[in-house]
């Protein structure tokens, strides 16, 4: 029996070729844009560097004495805030590439897109690593801030904070791109965002250790802080800055990253905004 293979024409690219040229479409379309605007580096540091520098110079006497995990002694508040802050950082940029893909969407960019010979989840994925890259970017500047400021992580553990922040910046891309598929118009953006944002932000470990609500007895505020995924994120960064893996922090943000990139997979409609336009 005689076995064929097959080979595409003379002249085709083949699929690797392909996704090869998505990806560096999709992705170096984000990454150069990006590169282009330095004013966009800026907005977005200004915001968590003024967190930074006003609430670790105010709160310092209130948080800077708690021993809680993975702290094994008294730490200053400001290292207690860069985990929080780093997931600022990727939480708006995830929001903000959210609304790159509304604004897309809009414009009939993604439909374009779409005719190339992938299937569509390929696309999604690739606007997904554009999204976690600037993140990362972004991410990786800030750390070095911190560090300027006197955060200090040892060279040992960089690799394993590196890791936990890639991760992190999946677990917000593919929020803000499921978001996009569900936000129908660009002008209702910006109330999603505050919807979104605030609430995943301020419940969470970013700026406040979750005891002080059991403290308090905000045992519901406590609970919702248990199911946000920011949460979770924020954690795995904390524990990998001194060189701890928190197993069930790690599971959360894999498992959430995953279903939200399959709710945007299965919702989105990249003709939605094309077709309203048309008035169809």
């Amino acid at each position: 029996m005689q076995t064929t293979t097959l080979i595409p024409p003379a002249g085709q690219p083949s699929m690797p070729m392909h996704l090869a040229r998505a990806l560096r479409a999709v992705v170096g379309r984000e990454i150069g844009r990006f590169l282009r605007q330095p004013s966009r580096l800026g907005s977005a540091l200004v915001r968590p560097l003024l967190w930074f520098v006003v609430f670790a110079a105010g709160f310092h006497n209130v948080f800077g004495v708690a021993i809680i995990p993975p702290y094994e002694t008294y730490i200053e508040y400001k290292v207690y805030m860069v985990p929080g802050l780093l997931g600022m950082v990727a939480l708006f940029n995830g929001m903000q590439s959210s609304l790159s893909m509304v604004y897309d969407r809009e414009m009939g960019v993604m439909r374009l897109l779409l005719t190339a010979p992938l299937a569509r989840g390929w696309l999604l994925a690739f606007k997904l690593l554009a999204g976690t890259c600037l993140s990362v970017l972004q991410m990786v500047v800030f750390l070095a801030i911190a560090w300027v400021f006197g955060v200090d992580v040892p060279l040992l553990y960089l690799p394993g904070l590196l890791v936990a922040m890639a991760c992190g910046a999946t677990l917000l891309a593919a929020l803000g791109l499921m978001l996009s598929v569900y936000v129908k118009q660009l002008e209702n953006f910006a109330g999603t965002m505050n919807f979104v944002i605030f609430p995943m932000f301020f419940i969470s470990p970013a700026l406040y250790p979750l005891w002080k609500l059991e403290e308090s007895g905000a045992y519901w505020l406590l609970k919702l802080a248990e199911f946000n995924p920011f949460t979770h994120a924020v954690e795995a960064m904390r524990f990998a800055m001194v060189g701890q893996f928190n197993a069930t922090a790690w599971a959360v943000v894999l498992v959430c990253s995953v279903t939200f990139f399959v709710l945007a997979l299965w919702g989105y409609d990249p003709q939605r905004g094309w077709i309203r336009q048309r008035g169809s």
